[in-house]
This record gives C-alpha cells, structure tokens and sequence, in this order.
C-alpha cells in the first residue's frame, strides 16, 4: 500500500511548467495578424498592381523594340501607350454601338426565338417538359429583381473602370522609372543573387507577356471565327455574339460552353439545321483551340497541365471572381516558376544533370557580374544584371533551336534508312 505522506511530498517537490512568450515574438505575432488583416483589406490594391506588372510585361516588349530603332524610351513608352488607347478606343467605336443595336434588336425578336426553341424542344421526348417551362416562362420576376441589383451593378462597373484606369497609368509610371524602380529591388538584395533575380524578373515578362499576348490572339480569332460562322448561317445579330464569344474565350474550358448557348439559341431562330452546324463547328474549334492554336501562341509561356489549369480557374474564380479566374493561370505559372528557381536541394536528393548545368552557369555568371560590377550602384548593376541575363537567354534559346534542328535532321535520317532484311 502506497504511502500517502510520501506522495504528498512528492507532489509538492514537482516543478510547475510555465509557458512563457518573449516580447519579440509576440510583437511578431501581432504584426503578423494585422499585416494579413491589412492585406486582405488591399486586395483591390494589390490586383491593380498585378494588373498593371502584366501590362508592363505584355508593352516592354514592343517598347525595346523601339529603342533598337534608335529611338529613346520615354517617346517609345508614349508612343506605344497612345497606340494601346487609339486601339481601345477603336475597338469601343466599332463595336458597341452594332452591339447595343443587335441586342436591342434580339429583344424585339424575343417572341420568335422562344417559339423556335419551344417547338425544338417540343419535338424530342426528353426534352418536352423542358419546353413547356421556356414557354411559361416570365420576364417580371428577373427585371423586377434585375432592377434593384442596376444600381449595385453600375457601381461595381464603375469600380472596374477605374480599377483599370488606374492599373494602365501604373504601369505607365512603372515602365518610365524602370531603372530606378529596378535599382531600389536589386538594393535590397545581396549582390551575390542578382542574376538569379534578374532570371525570374525575365521569366516572369516572358510568363506575363506571353500570356496576354496569347489572350489576346485567340479571343480575337474566336470572335473572328464565330463571325464567320453566324454571318455564314445566316444567323442575325452576329456581331454582338461573336463579341460575346470573344470575351468569354478569356476562360479556358469554361468560355465555350458560356458561348455556345446564346450563339446556338440565336441559329434556331434560323433552322435547327443551322444551330446544328454552329453547335459543330464549334466543338470543332475548341478542340481546334486547345491542342494546336494554345500551344502555337503561348510556347512555353504557360507549361501548366490540364489538372493545375482547373484548379487554378477554380480557386481565382473562388477567391475574386471574374478577375481571379483571369489572373489565376500567369499567377500559378509564376509560382510554378519560383519553385523552379528557388528549389532547395534535400537530403540524400540526387541532382540533376540540367540542374547541374543551371549551377555551373550561375556560379561562373555570378563571378563575372561581380567582377564586372564592382564599385557600381545597385541602378548601374542592375542593368549588368539584366543584360547578362538576356544574352545569356538568348544564347540557351538559340542552343535549343539547334539541338531541335539536329533531333529533327537525325529523325529524318532514321526514317530515310532503309530496313535492313531479317
């Protein structure tokens, strides 16, 4: 039998534990809860500044394009932003006004449309129950809703505009003070890691530029198409669908489907002949889209597979809607990119050959800027920096061309040899 005073006294001779906080890690702590408070609150800060380093990336381009005509960088930065706005302003001239006039003109054929798509549906068993909702269907109840949410939806329009005022004259201001913007961030960062920096500011250009660009070039050959094919069908109002499918083609795998409904709807006031062929081409065309014009435009801008461009729509369009879904596949292949570049070698983990190559260049580059930087600002290193890393780029580019012509040549050698007999 257990001793009771014996255990008392040990009771009493055990130490208490007491957690206790420094006063640093707490301060650390507190900064840490009101810096993400605070940055939730700058979102729309902090999306009109990723706006406008996309910009930056898509104009630099066409900006040092210009300074290799010997002309300075401050008239090809205006000459190239005037041109940008003459372009919109184009665009707005030629387009809403037809847009506004078709739609209107939609609305009054709105009668006729619903009693083709009723008898359409009519006509097929499965979709008969279908056809007496769309015919019952009333308008009151979604203008009178529609009516007050206007003011609401006004507002947010005009947040938009201003939000990308705003980002377009950012990176306006950011491309003239590029050196000096440049020179405060290679400052903060020791001199031994600025080709590596400089290497992820050029991809992240090449990644953001690129994607743009790409963007650009396909909703501009999907509204062309789409046209073409309506205005072939004979399918009226072809303009403003074909406008329509243009700017939903910003949305990859979602944007095909967000067309196909209004422009098939539109070709069975036509004939179901006609919004069979424009429900077929279009099929066409996405597939067209996805496994020939997407990887011909962007290169490789965006090496993301199907899976992490899915979730990454998903999670934008989660997140911030519309704008996250648009800004979700540069800002997942930037982040791809960083681990790429900021990957740290693991235990027991066997490098690669490529990575090896990666190191030995860097290590030789780092030794040859610091040498040649020494004394320098960080204003005048970073453009060393930024230099070096382009040569050194374009020299990687033009070694993988060759290596691609020689596969192709041998390729073609392989085939040419005849077999020889068993």
């Amino acid at each position: 039998m257990t001793d009771l005073p014996a255990v008392v006294r040990l009771l009493a001779n055990k130490r208490s534990l007491r957690i206790e906080i420094a006063p640093k890690s707490l301060f650390l702590i507190v900064a840490l809860v009101v810096g993400l408070a605070l940055l939730t609150q700058l979102v729309p800060v902090i999306l009109v500044l990723v706006v406008a380093l996309m910009l930056v990336g898509t104009l630099n381009p066409a900006v040092d394009a210009l300074e290799k005509r010997r002309l300075k960088r401050t008239p090809a930065i205006f000459i190239v932003f005037f041109a940008v706005l003459v372009a919109i302003a184009l665009l707005l001239v030629f387009t809403v006004p037809a847009i506004v006039e078709q739609v209107a003109s939609l609305i009054k054929q709105e009668p006729q449309l619903r009693a083709r798509l009723v008898a359409f549906l009519a006509s097929y068993p499965l979709t008969a129950t279908l056809a007496s909702t769309v015919h019952s269907f009333q308008y009151a109840a979604v203008f009178k809703s529609f009516g007050s949410q206007a003011l609401v939806l006004s507002r947010d329009l005009l947040e938009i505009v201003a939000y990308g005022a705003g980002a377009f004259f950012l990176a306006l201001y950011i491309m003239i003070d590029r050196d000096r913007l440049r020179g405060a961030l290679f400052a903060a960062v020791p001199r031994a890691h600025h080709i590596k920096l400089s290497r992820i500011l050029l991809r992240l250009e090449v990644i953001v530029g690129g994607y743009v660009r790409g963007q650009i070039i396909t909703c501009a050959l999907m509204g062309s198409f789409l046209f073409i094919v309506l205005t072939a069908t004979g399918v009226p109002n072809a303009l403003a669908i074909a406008a329509f499918g243009g700017i939903a083609d910003v949305l990859p795998f979602v944007g095909i489907f967000m067309t196909m409904i209004p422009a098939v709807c539109a070709a069975l006031a036509v004939s179901s002949v006609a919004a069979t062929i424009v429900l077929v081409l279009l099929l066409c065309y996405e597939e067209f889209e996805s496994r020939v014009l997407v990887p011909l435009v962007y290169g490789r801008a965006l090496r993301l597979p199907s899976s992490i461009v899915l979730f990454a729509l998903i999670t934008g369009g989660s997140l911030y809607g519309i704008a996250g879904a648009l800004l979700a596949l540069p800002v997942a292949a930037a982040l791809l990119m960083l681990v790429e570049e900021l990957k740290v070698g693991l235990p027991g983990e066997v490098a690669q050959q490529s990575d090896r190559v990666t190191a030995r260049s860097d290590h030789v580059g780092e030794a040859e800027y610091l040498r040649r930087t020494d004394g320098m600002g960080a204003e005048q290193a970073a453009a060393v920096a930024t230099e070096m890393t382009t040569a050194r780029a374009a020299q990687e580019k033009e070694e993988v061309k060759q290596q691609e012509a020689e596969n192709a040549a041998l390729t073609a050698a392989d085939a040419a040899t005849p077999a020889k007999p068993a």
